[in-house]
């Protein structure tokens, strides 16, 4: 550094240092200004800003409608579900596509038979590109290269399809939907109860069943016997007098158990009723289940695209997972360290607490004499002060009372002391013995 800009560093120098309030405000400014530039910066970096610096590749992908493409808002390039660039430009062309201009990082290769597709992350259309860069026989992608709109493709808006439909198809759809909405709004409140109902019902009706189902297998059985024993007996009239027989006593059997039969009888009426209701309940839930299966299956559909948006989700979460790990077991030795400081600081604060409810009290022993402490400091600093214009001289201060130049006290004279009956500016004087630390 010459003597010239020596010079003028110390005039700099000396003038913050000479000049009321030019240090402070100098220090404010740079502080300010350290503060905009980190806060530029960290705005910056959350807005995927490339700067004119940067090393990037350049490309151009063409598509047949770049829906919702917004360049500046962070709509990045993905390879293999990685981000390797973002989306700086869009442009119509001629042939009503969009030229969508996008810039990559270096160390990319981009052959001219890769493909492009054009993604919504979530509802709301907030787009990325996922490109295959391709590869051999195809050649290398020049930088500035366009991949033509027969190798990209896009996503189909909902509004697409529907502008394809006749006013009764749209009615219809509409109509579809709100059944939709309605059996499901209702679902919660109207299946259970069915179901339920339905339940009851069934274990109702089971042993009805049962038991119809045994008599009619018994019945069954004897009319296959009672077929087999005419057959076999036709030609033998003993054996069909007691086969006879035997079928009387099966008749008076089941005239005894006639009242049983009846009364299995009578139950039925009203299990058929409840199962008629039953039925019909869930003839009304099979109506509006349609239209939900219907809705379900179309949801089906968008369900993988939905899976993989959220797979791309969940990879920068597993990145601040990972990132936070480190962080808590770089963090546990410290925690470890303090904790015996903050027991420390525990029986510390324990030792401190009767000092300090003595504290009080002291304060208010001290203060009256502040004032007499002052009035001593600034006689004392008087009477021995060395800058004195005759010279590094001390000084002395003598009182001498006319009526006393002895200066003895006459007898009773220290009990009859008034001086700290006066009080002081700063609060009365503490009385005499008191000070005691109370609690």
């Amino acid at each position: 550094m010459s003597t010239a800009s020596r010079m003028t560093m110390r005039r700099r120098w000396e003038r913050l240092r000479t000049v009321p309030g030019l240090a402070r405000d100098s220090a404010v400014t740079v502080a300010v200004v350290l503060i905009g530039v980190i806060s530029g910066g960290l705005i910056l970096s959350q807005m995927s800003f490339v700067g004119p610096w940067t090393e990037r590749q350049i490309f151009q992908l063409e598509f047949a409608n770049a829906v919702a493409v917004s360049p500046g808002n962070s709509q990045d390039v993905r390879i293999a579900g990685v981000e390797v660039g973002t989306i700086v430009g869009i442009v119509p062309t001629e042939r009503d596509t969009s030229l969508v201009t996008v810039a990559l990082e270096p160390g990319h290769r981009v052959y001219d038979n890769a493909r492009a597709v054009l993604r919504s992350i979530n509802p709301l259309n907030q787009m990325y590109i996922t490109l295959n860069p391709g590869g051999p026989p195809g050649g290398l992608l020049p930088d500035g290269g366009t991949i033509p709109v027969s190798q990209t493709d896009r996503p189909v808006q909902l509004a697409e399809v529907l502008e394809h439909f006749d006013a009764r198809t749209r009615e219809g759809l509409t109509q579809l939907l709100a059944e939709s909405d309605n059996a499901l709004a209702n679902a919660p409140r109207a299946l259970p109860a069915t179901l339920t109902a339905l339940d009851n019902s069934l274990d109702t009706i089971t042993p009805v069943m049962t038991k119809l189902e045994a008599r009619r297998d018994n019945i069954r059985r004897l009319v296959t016997a009672l077929s087999r024993i005419s057959a076999a007996l036709g030609r033998d009239d003993t054996r069909l007098r007691g086969l006879v027989d035997a079928t009387r006593e099966t008749l008076q059997t089941l005239a005894d158990r006639d009242a049983e039969l009846g009364e299995t009888l009578r139950q039925l009426p009203g299990t058929t009723d409840a199962l008629r209701e039953a039925m019909g309940n869930m003839s009304t839930l099979t109506g509006q289940l349609n239209p939900t299966l219907d809705n379900v299956q179309a949801a089906s559909e968008e369900l993988p695209d939905a899976l993989s948006a959220l797979r791309d989700a969940l990879g920068p979460l597993r990145d601040t997972a990972e990132a936070a790990r480190e962080v808590v077991d770089k963090g546990r030795p410290i925690v470890d360290r303090l904790l015996p400081v903050s027991e420390d600081l525990a029986e510390s604060a324990a030792d401190l607490r009767p000092v300090a409810a003595c504290l009080d009290d002291v304060t208010s022993q001290l203060t009256p004499w502040m004032y007499d402490l002052g009035a001593f400091i600034y006689n004392t600093n008087s009477a021995f002060s060395v800058r004195d214009p005759a010279g590094s001289l001390l000084r002395g201060q003598a009182m001498v009372a006319l009526n006393n130049p002895a200066s003895q006290l006459a007898p009773g004279e220290l009990e009859t002391n008034t001086y700290q009956q006066g009080g002081s500016p700063i609060g009365p004087y503490p009385a005499k013995g008191s000070g005691s630390c109370r609690r």
